[in-house]
């Protein structure tokens, strides 16, 4: 004769699915806002970098090799072309007079600009 031992059988918990939705969206939102948050406080770092009493800058950089650039650097008022490679640093150039004004850079597109001109073209 076999007895069948009767063992209890755990409940499976209930889930609150409207909670749990709740819950995956304020955490969806919460990463975007730390995206846009992200966003904000490099465009202000990078305002902070601008030229502003700096008596040392780089202008322009090109590379004219695979560890070797060409720097432009302006610095009180010169510019200077030097050579940076696997050799060290050297100034190839020193311009006269003072460095030209620059003109300020044309704001970046914004995002819906870009997806505006994005979507116009076929």
């Amino acid at each position: 004769m076999v007895l069948a031992l009767a063992l209890p059988v755990a409940a499976a918990p209930e889930i609150n699915v409207g909670g749990e939705l709740v819950r995956v969206l304020l955490s969806l939102l919460g990463i975007v806002v730390l995206i846009f948050a992200a966003g904000w406080l490099s465009r202000r770092l990078q305002a902070r970098s601008l030229p502003g009493g700096r008596r040392l800058r780089c202008v322009e950089s090109m590379a004219v090799g695979a560890r070797d650039r060409l720097l432009l650097i302006d610095a009180d008022g010169k510019r200077l072309l030097v050579g940076v490679g696997q050799g060290g640093i050297r100034t190839l150039h020193v311009y006269d007079g003072a460095a030209p004004a620059s003109e300020p850079a044309p704001p970046m597109p914004g995002f819906g600009d870009v997806l505006a001109r994005w979507k116009r073209t076929p």
